[in-house]
């Protein structure tokens, strides 16, 4: 399974920014997807996902209100709507996949055996 995530860049705060994921090898409604992101010396931490049926949206507390999680099974993409940006959310961005991960481990980036590249979103104060 390849991901390709695109959509980082430079910000200033309080800014808006789109992260994309295309997913072309997955089958979402039994697939659970998230972002994570890891900042410079910081362990990967997740940002948001979306449970295996995709029935549920999960966010970490530190981007709930601010970012927004979805996905299209058309064209098997995903993406992360991030607004009021802060500096501290500047970090490299991360899709990821996996079709056995339970929801109880899903906030685990080792859940998830599928990954993309990688987009670094740079928030500027």
């Amino acid at each position: 399974v390849q991901l390709q995530a695109s959509g980082g860049g430079l910000v200033q705060a309080g800014g808006s920014l789109r992260l994309s994921c295309a997913a072309p090898g997955l089958t979402f409604s039994t697939t659970a997807t998230g972002w994570f992101r890891q900042a410079p010396g910081k362990e990967r931490e997740f940002v948001a996902g979306f449970s295996r049926t995709g029935g549920y949206t999960y966010y970490a507390d530190s981007v709930k209100g601010r970012f927004t999680i979805s996905r299209n099974s058309a064209d098997k993409t995903m993406s992360l709507q991030m607004a009021s940006l802060r500096p501290e959310d500047t970090a490299v961005y991360y899709c990821a996949a996996s079709r056995s991960v339970i929801t109880s481990s899903l906030r685990d980036p080792r859940s998830y055996p599928h990954w993309g590249q990688g987009t670094l979103v740079t928030v500027s104060s």
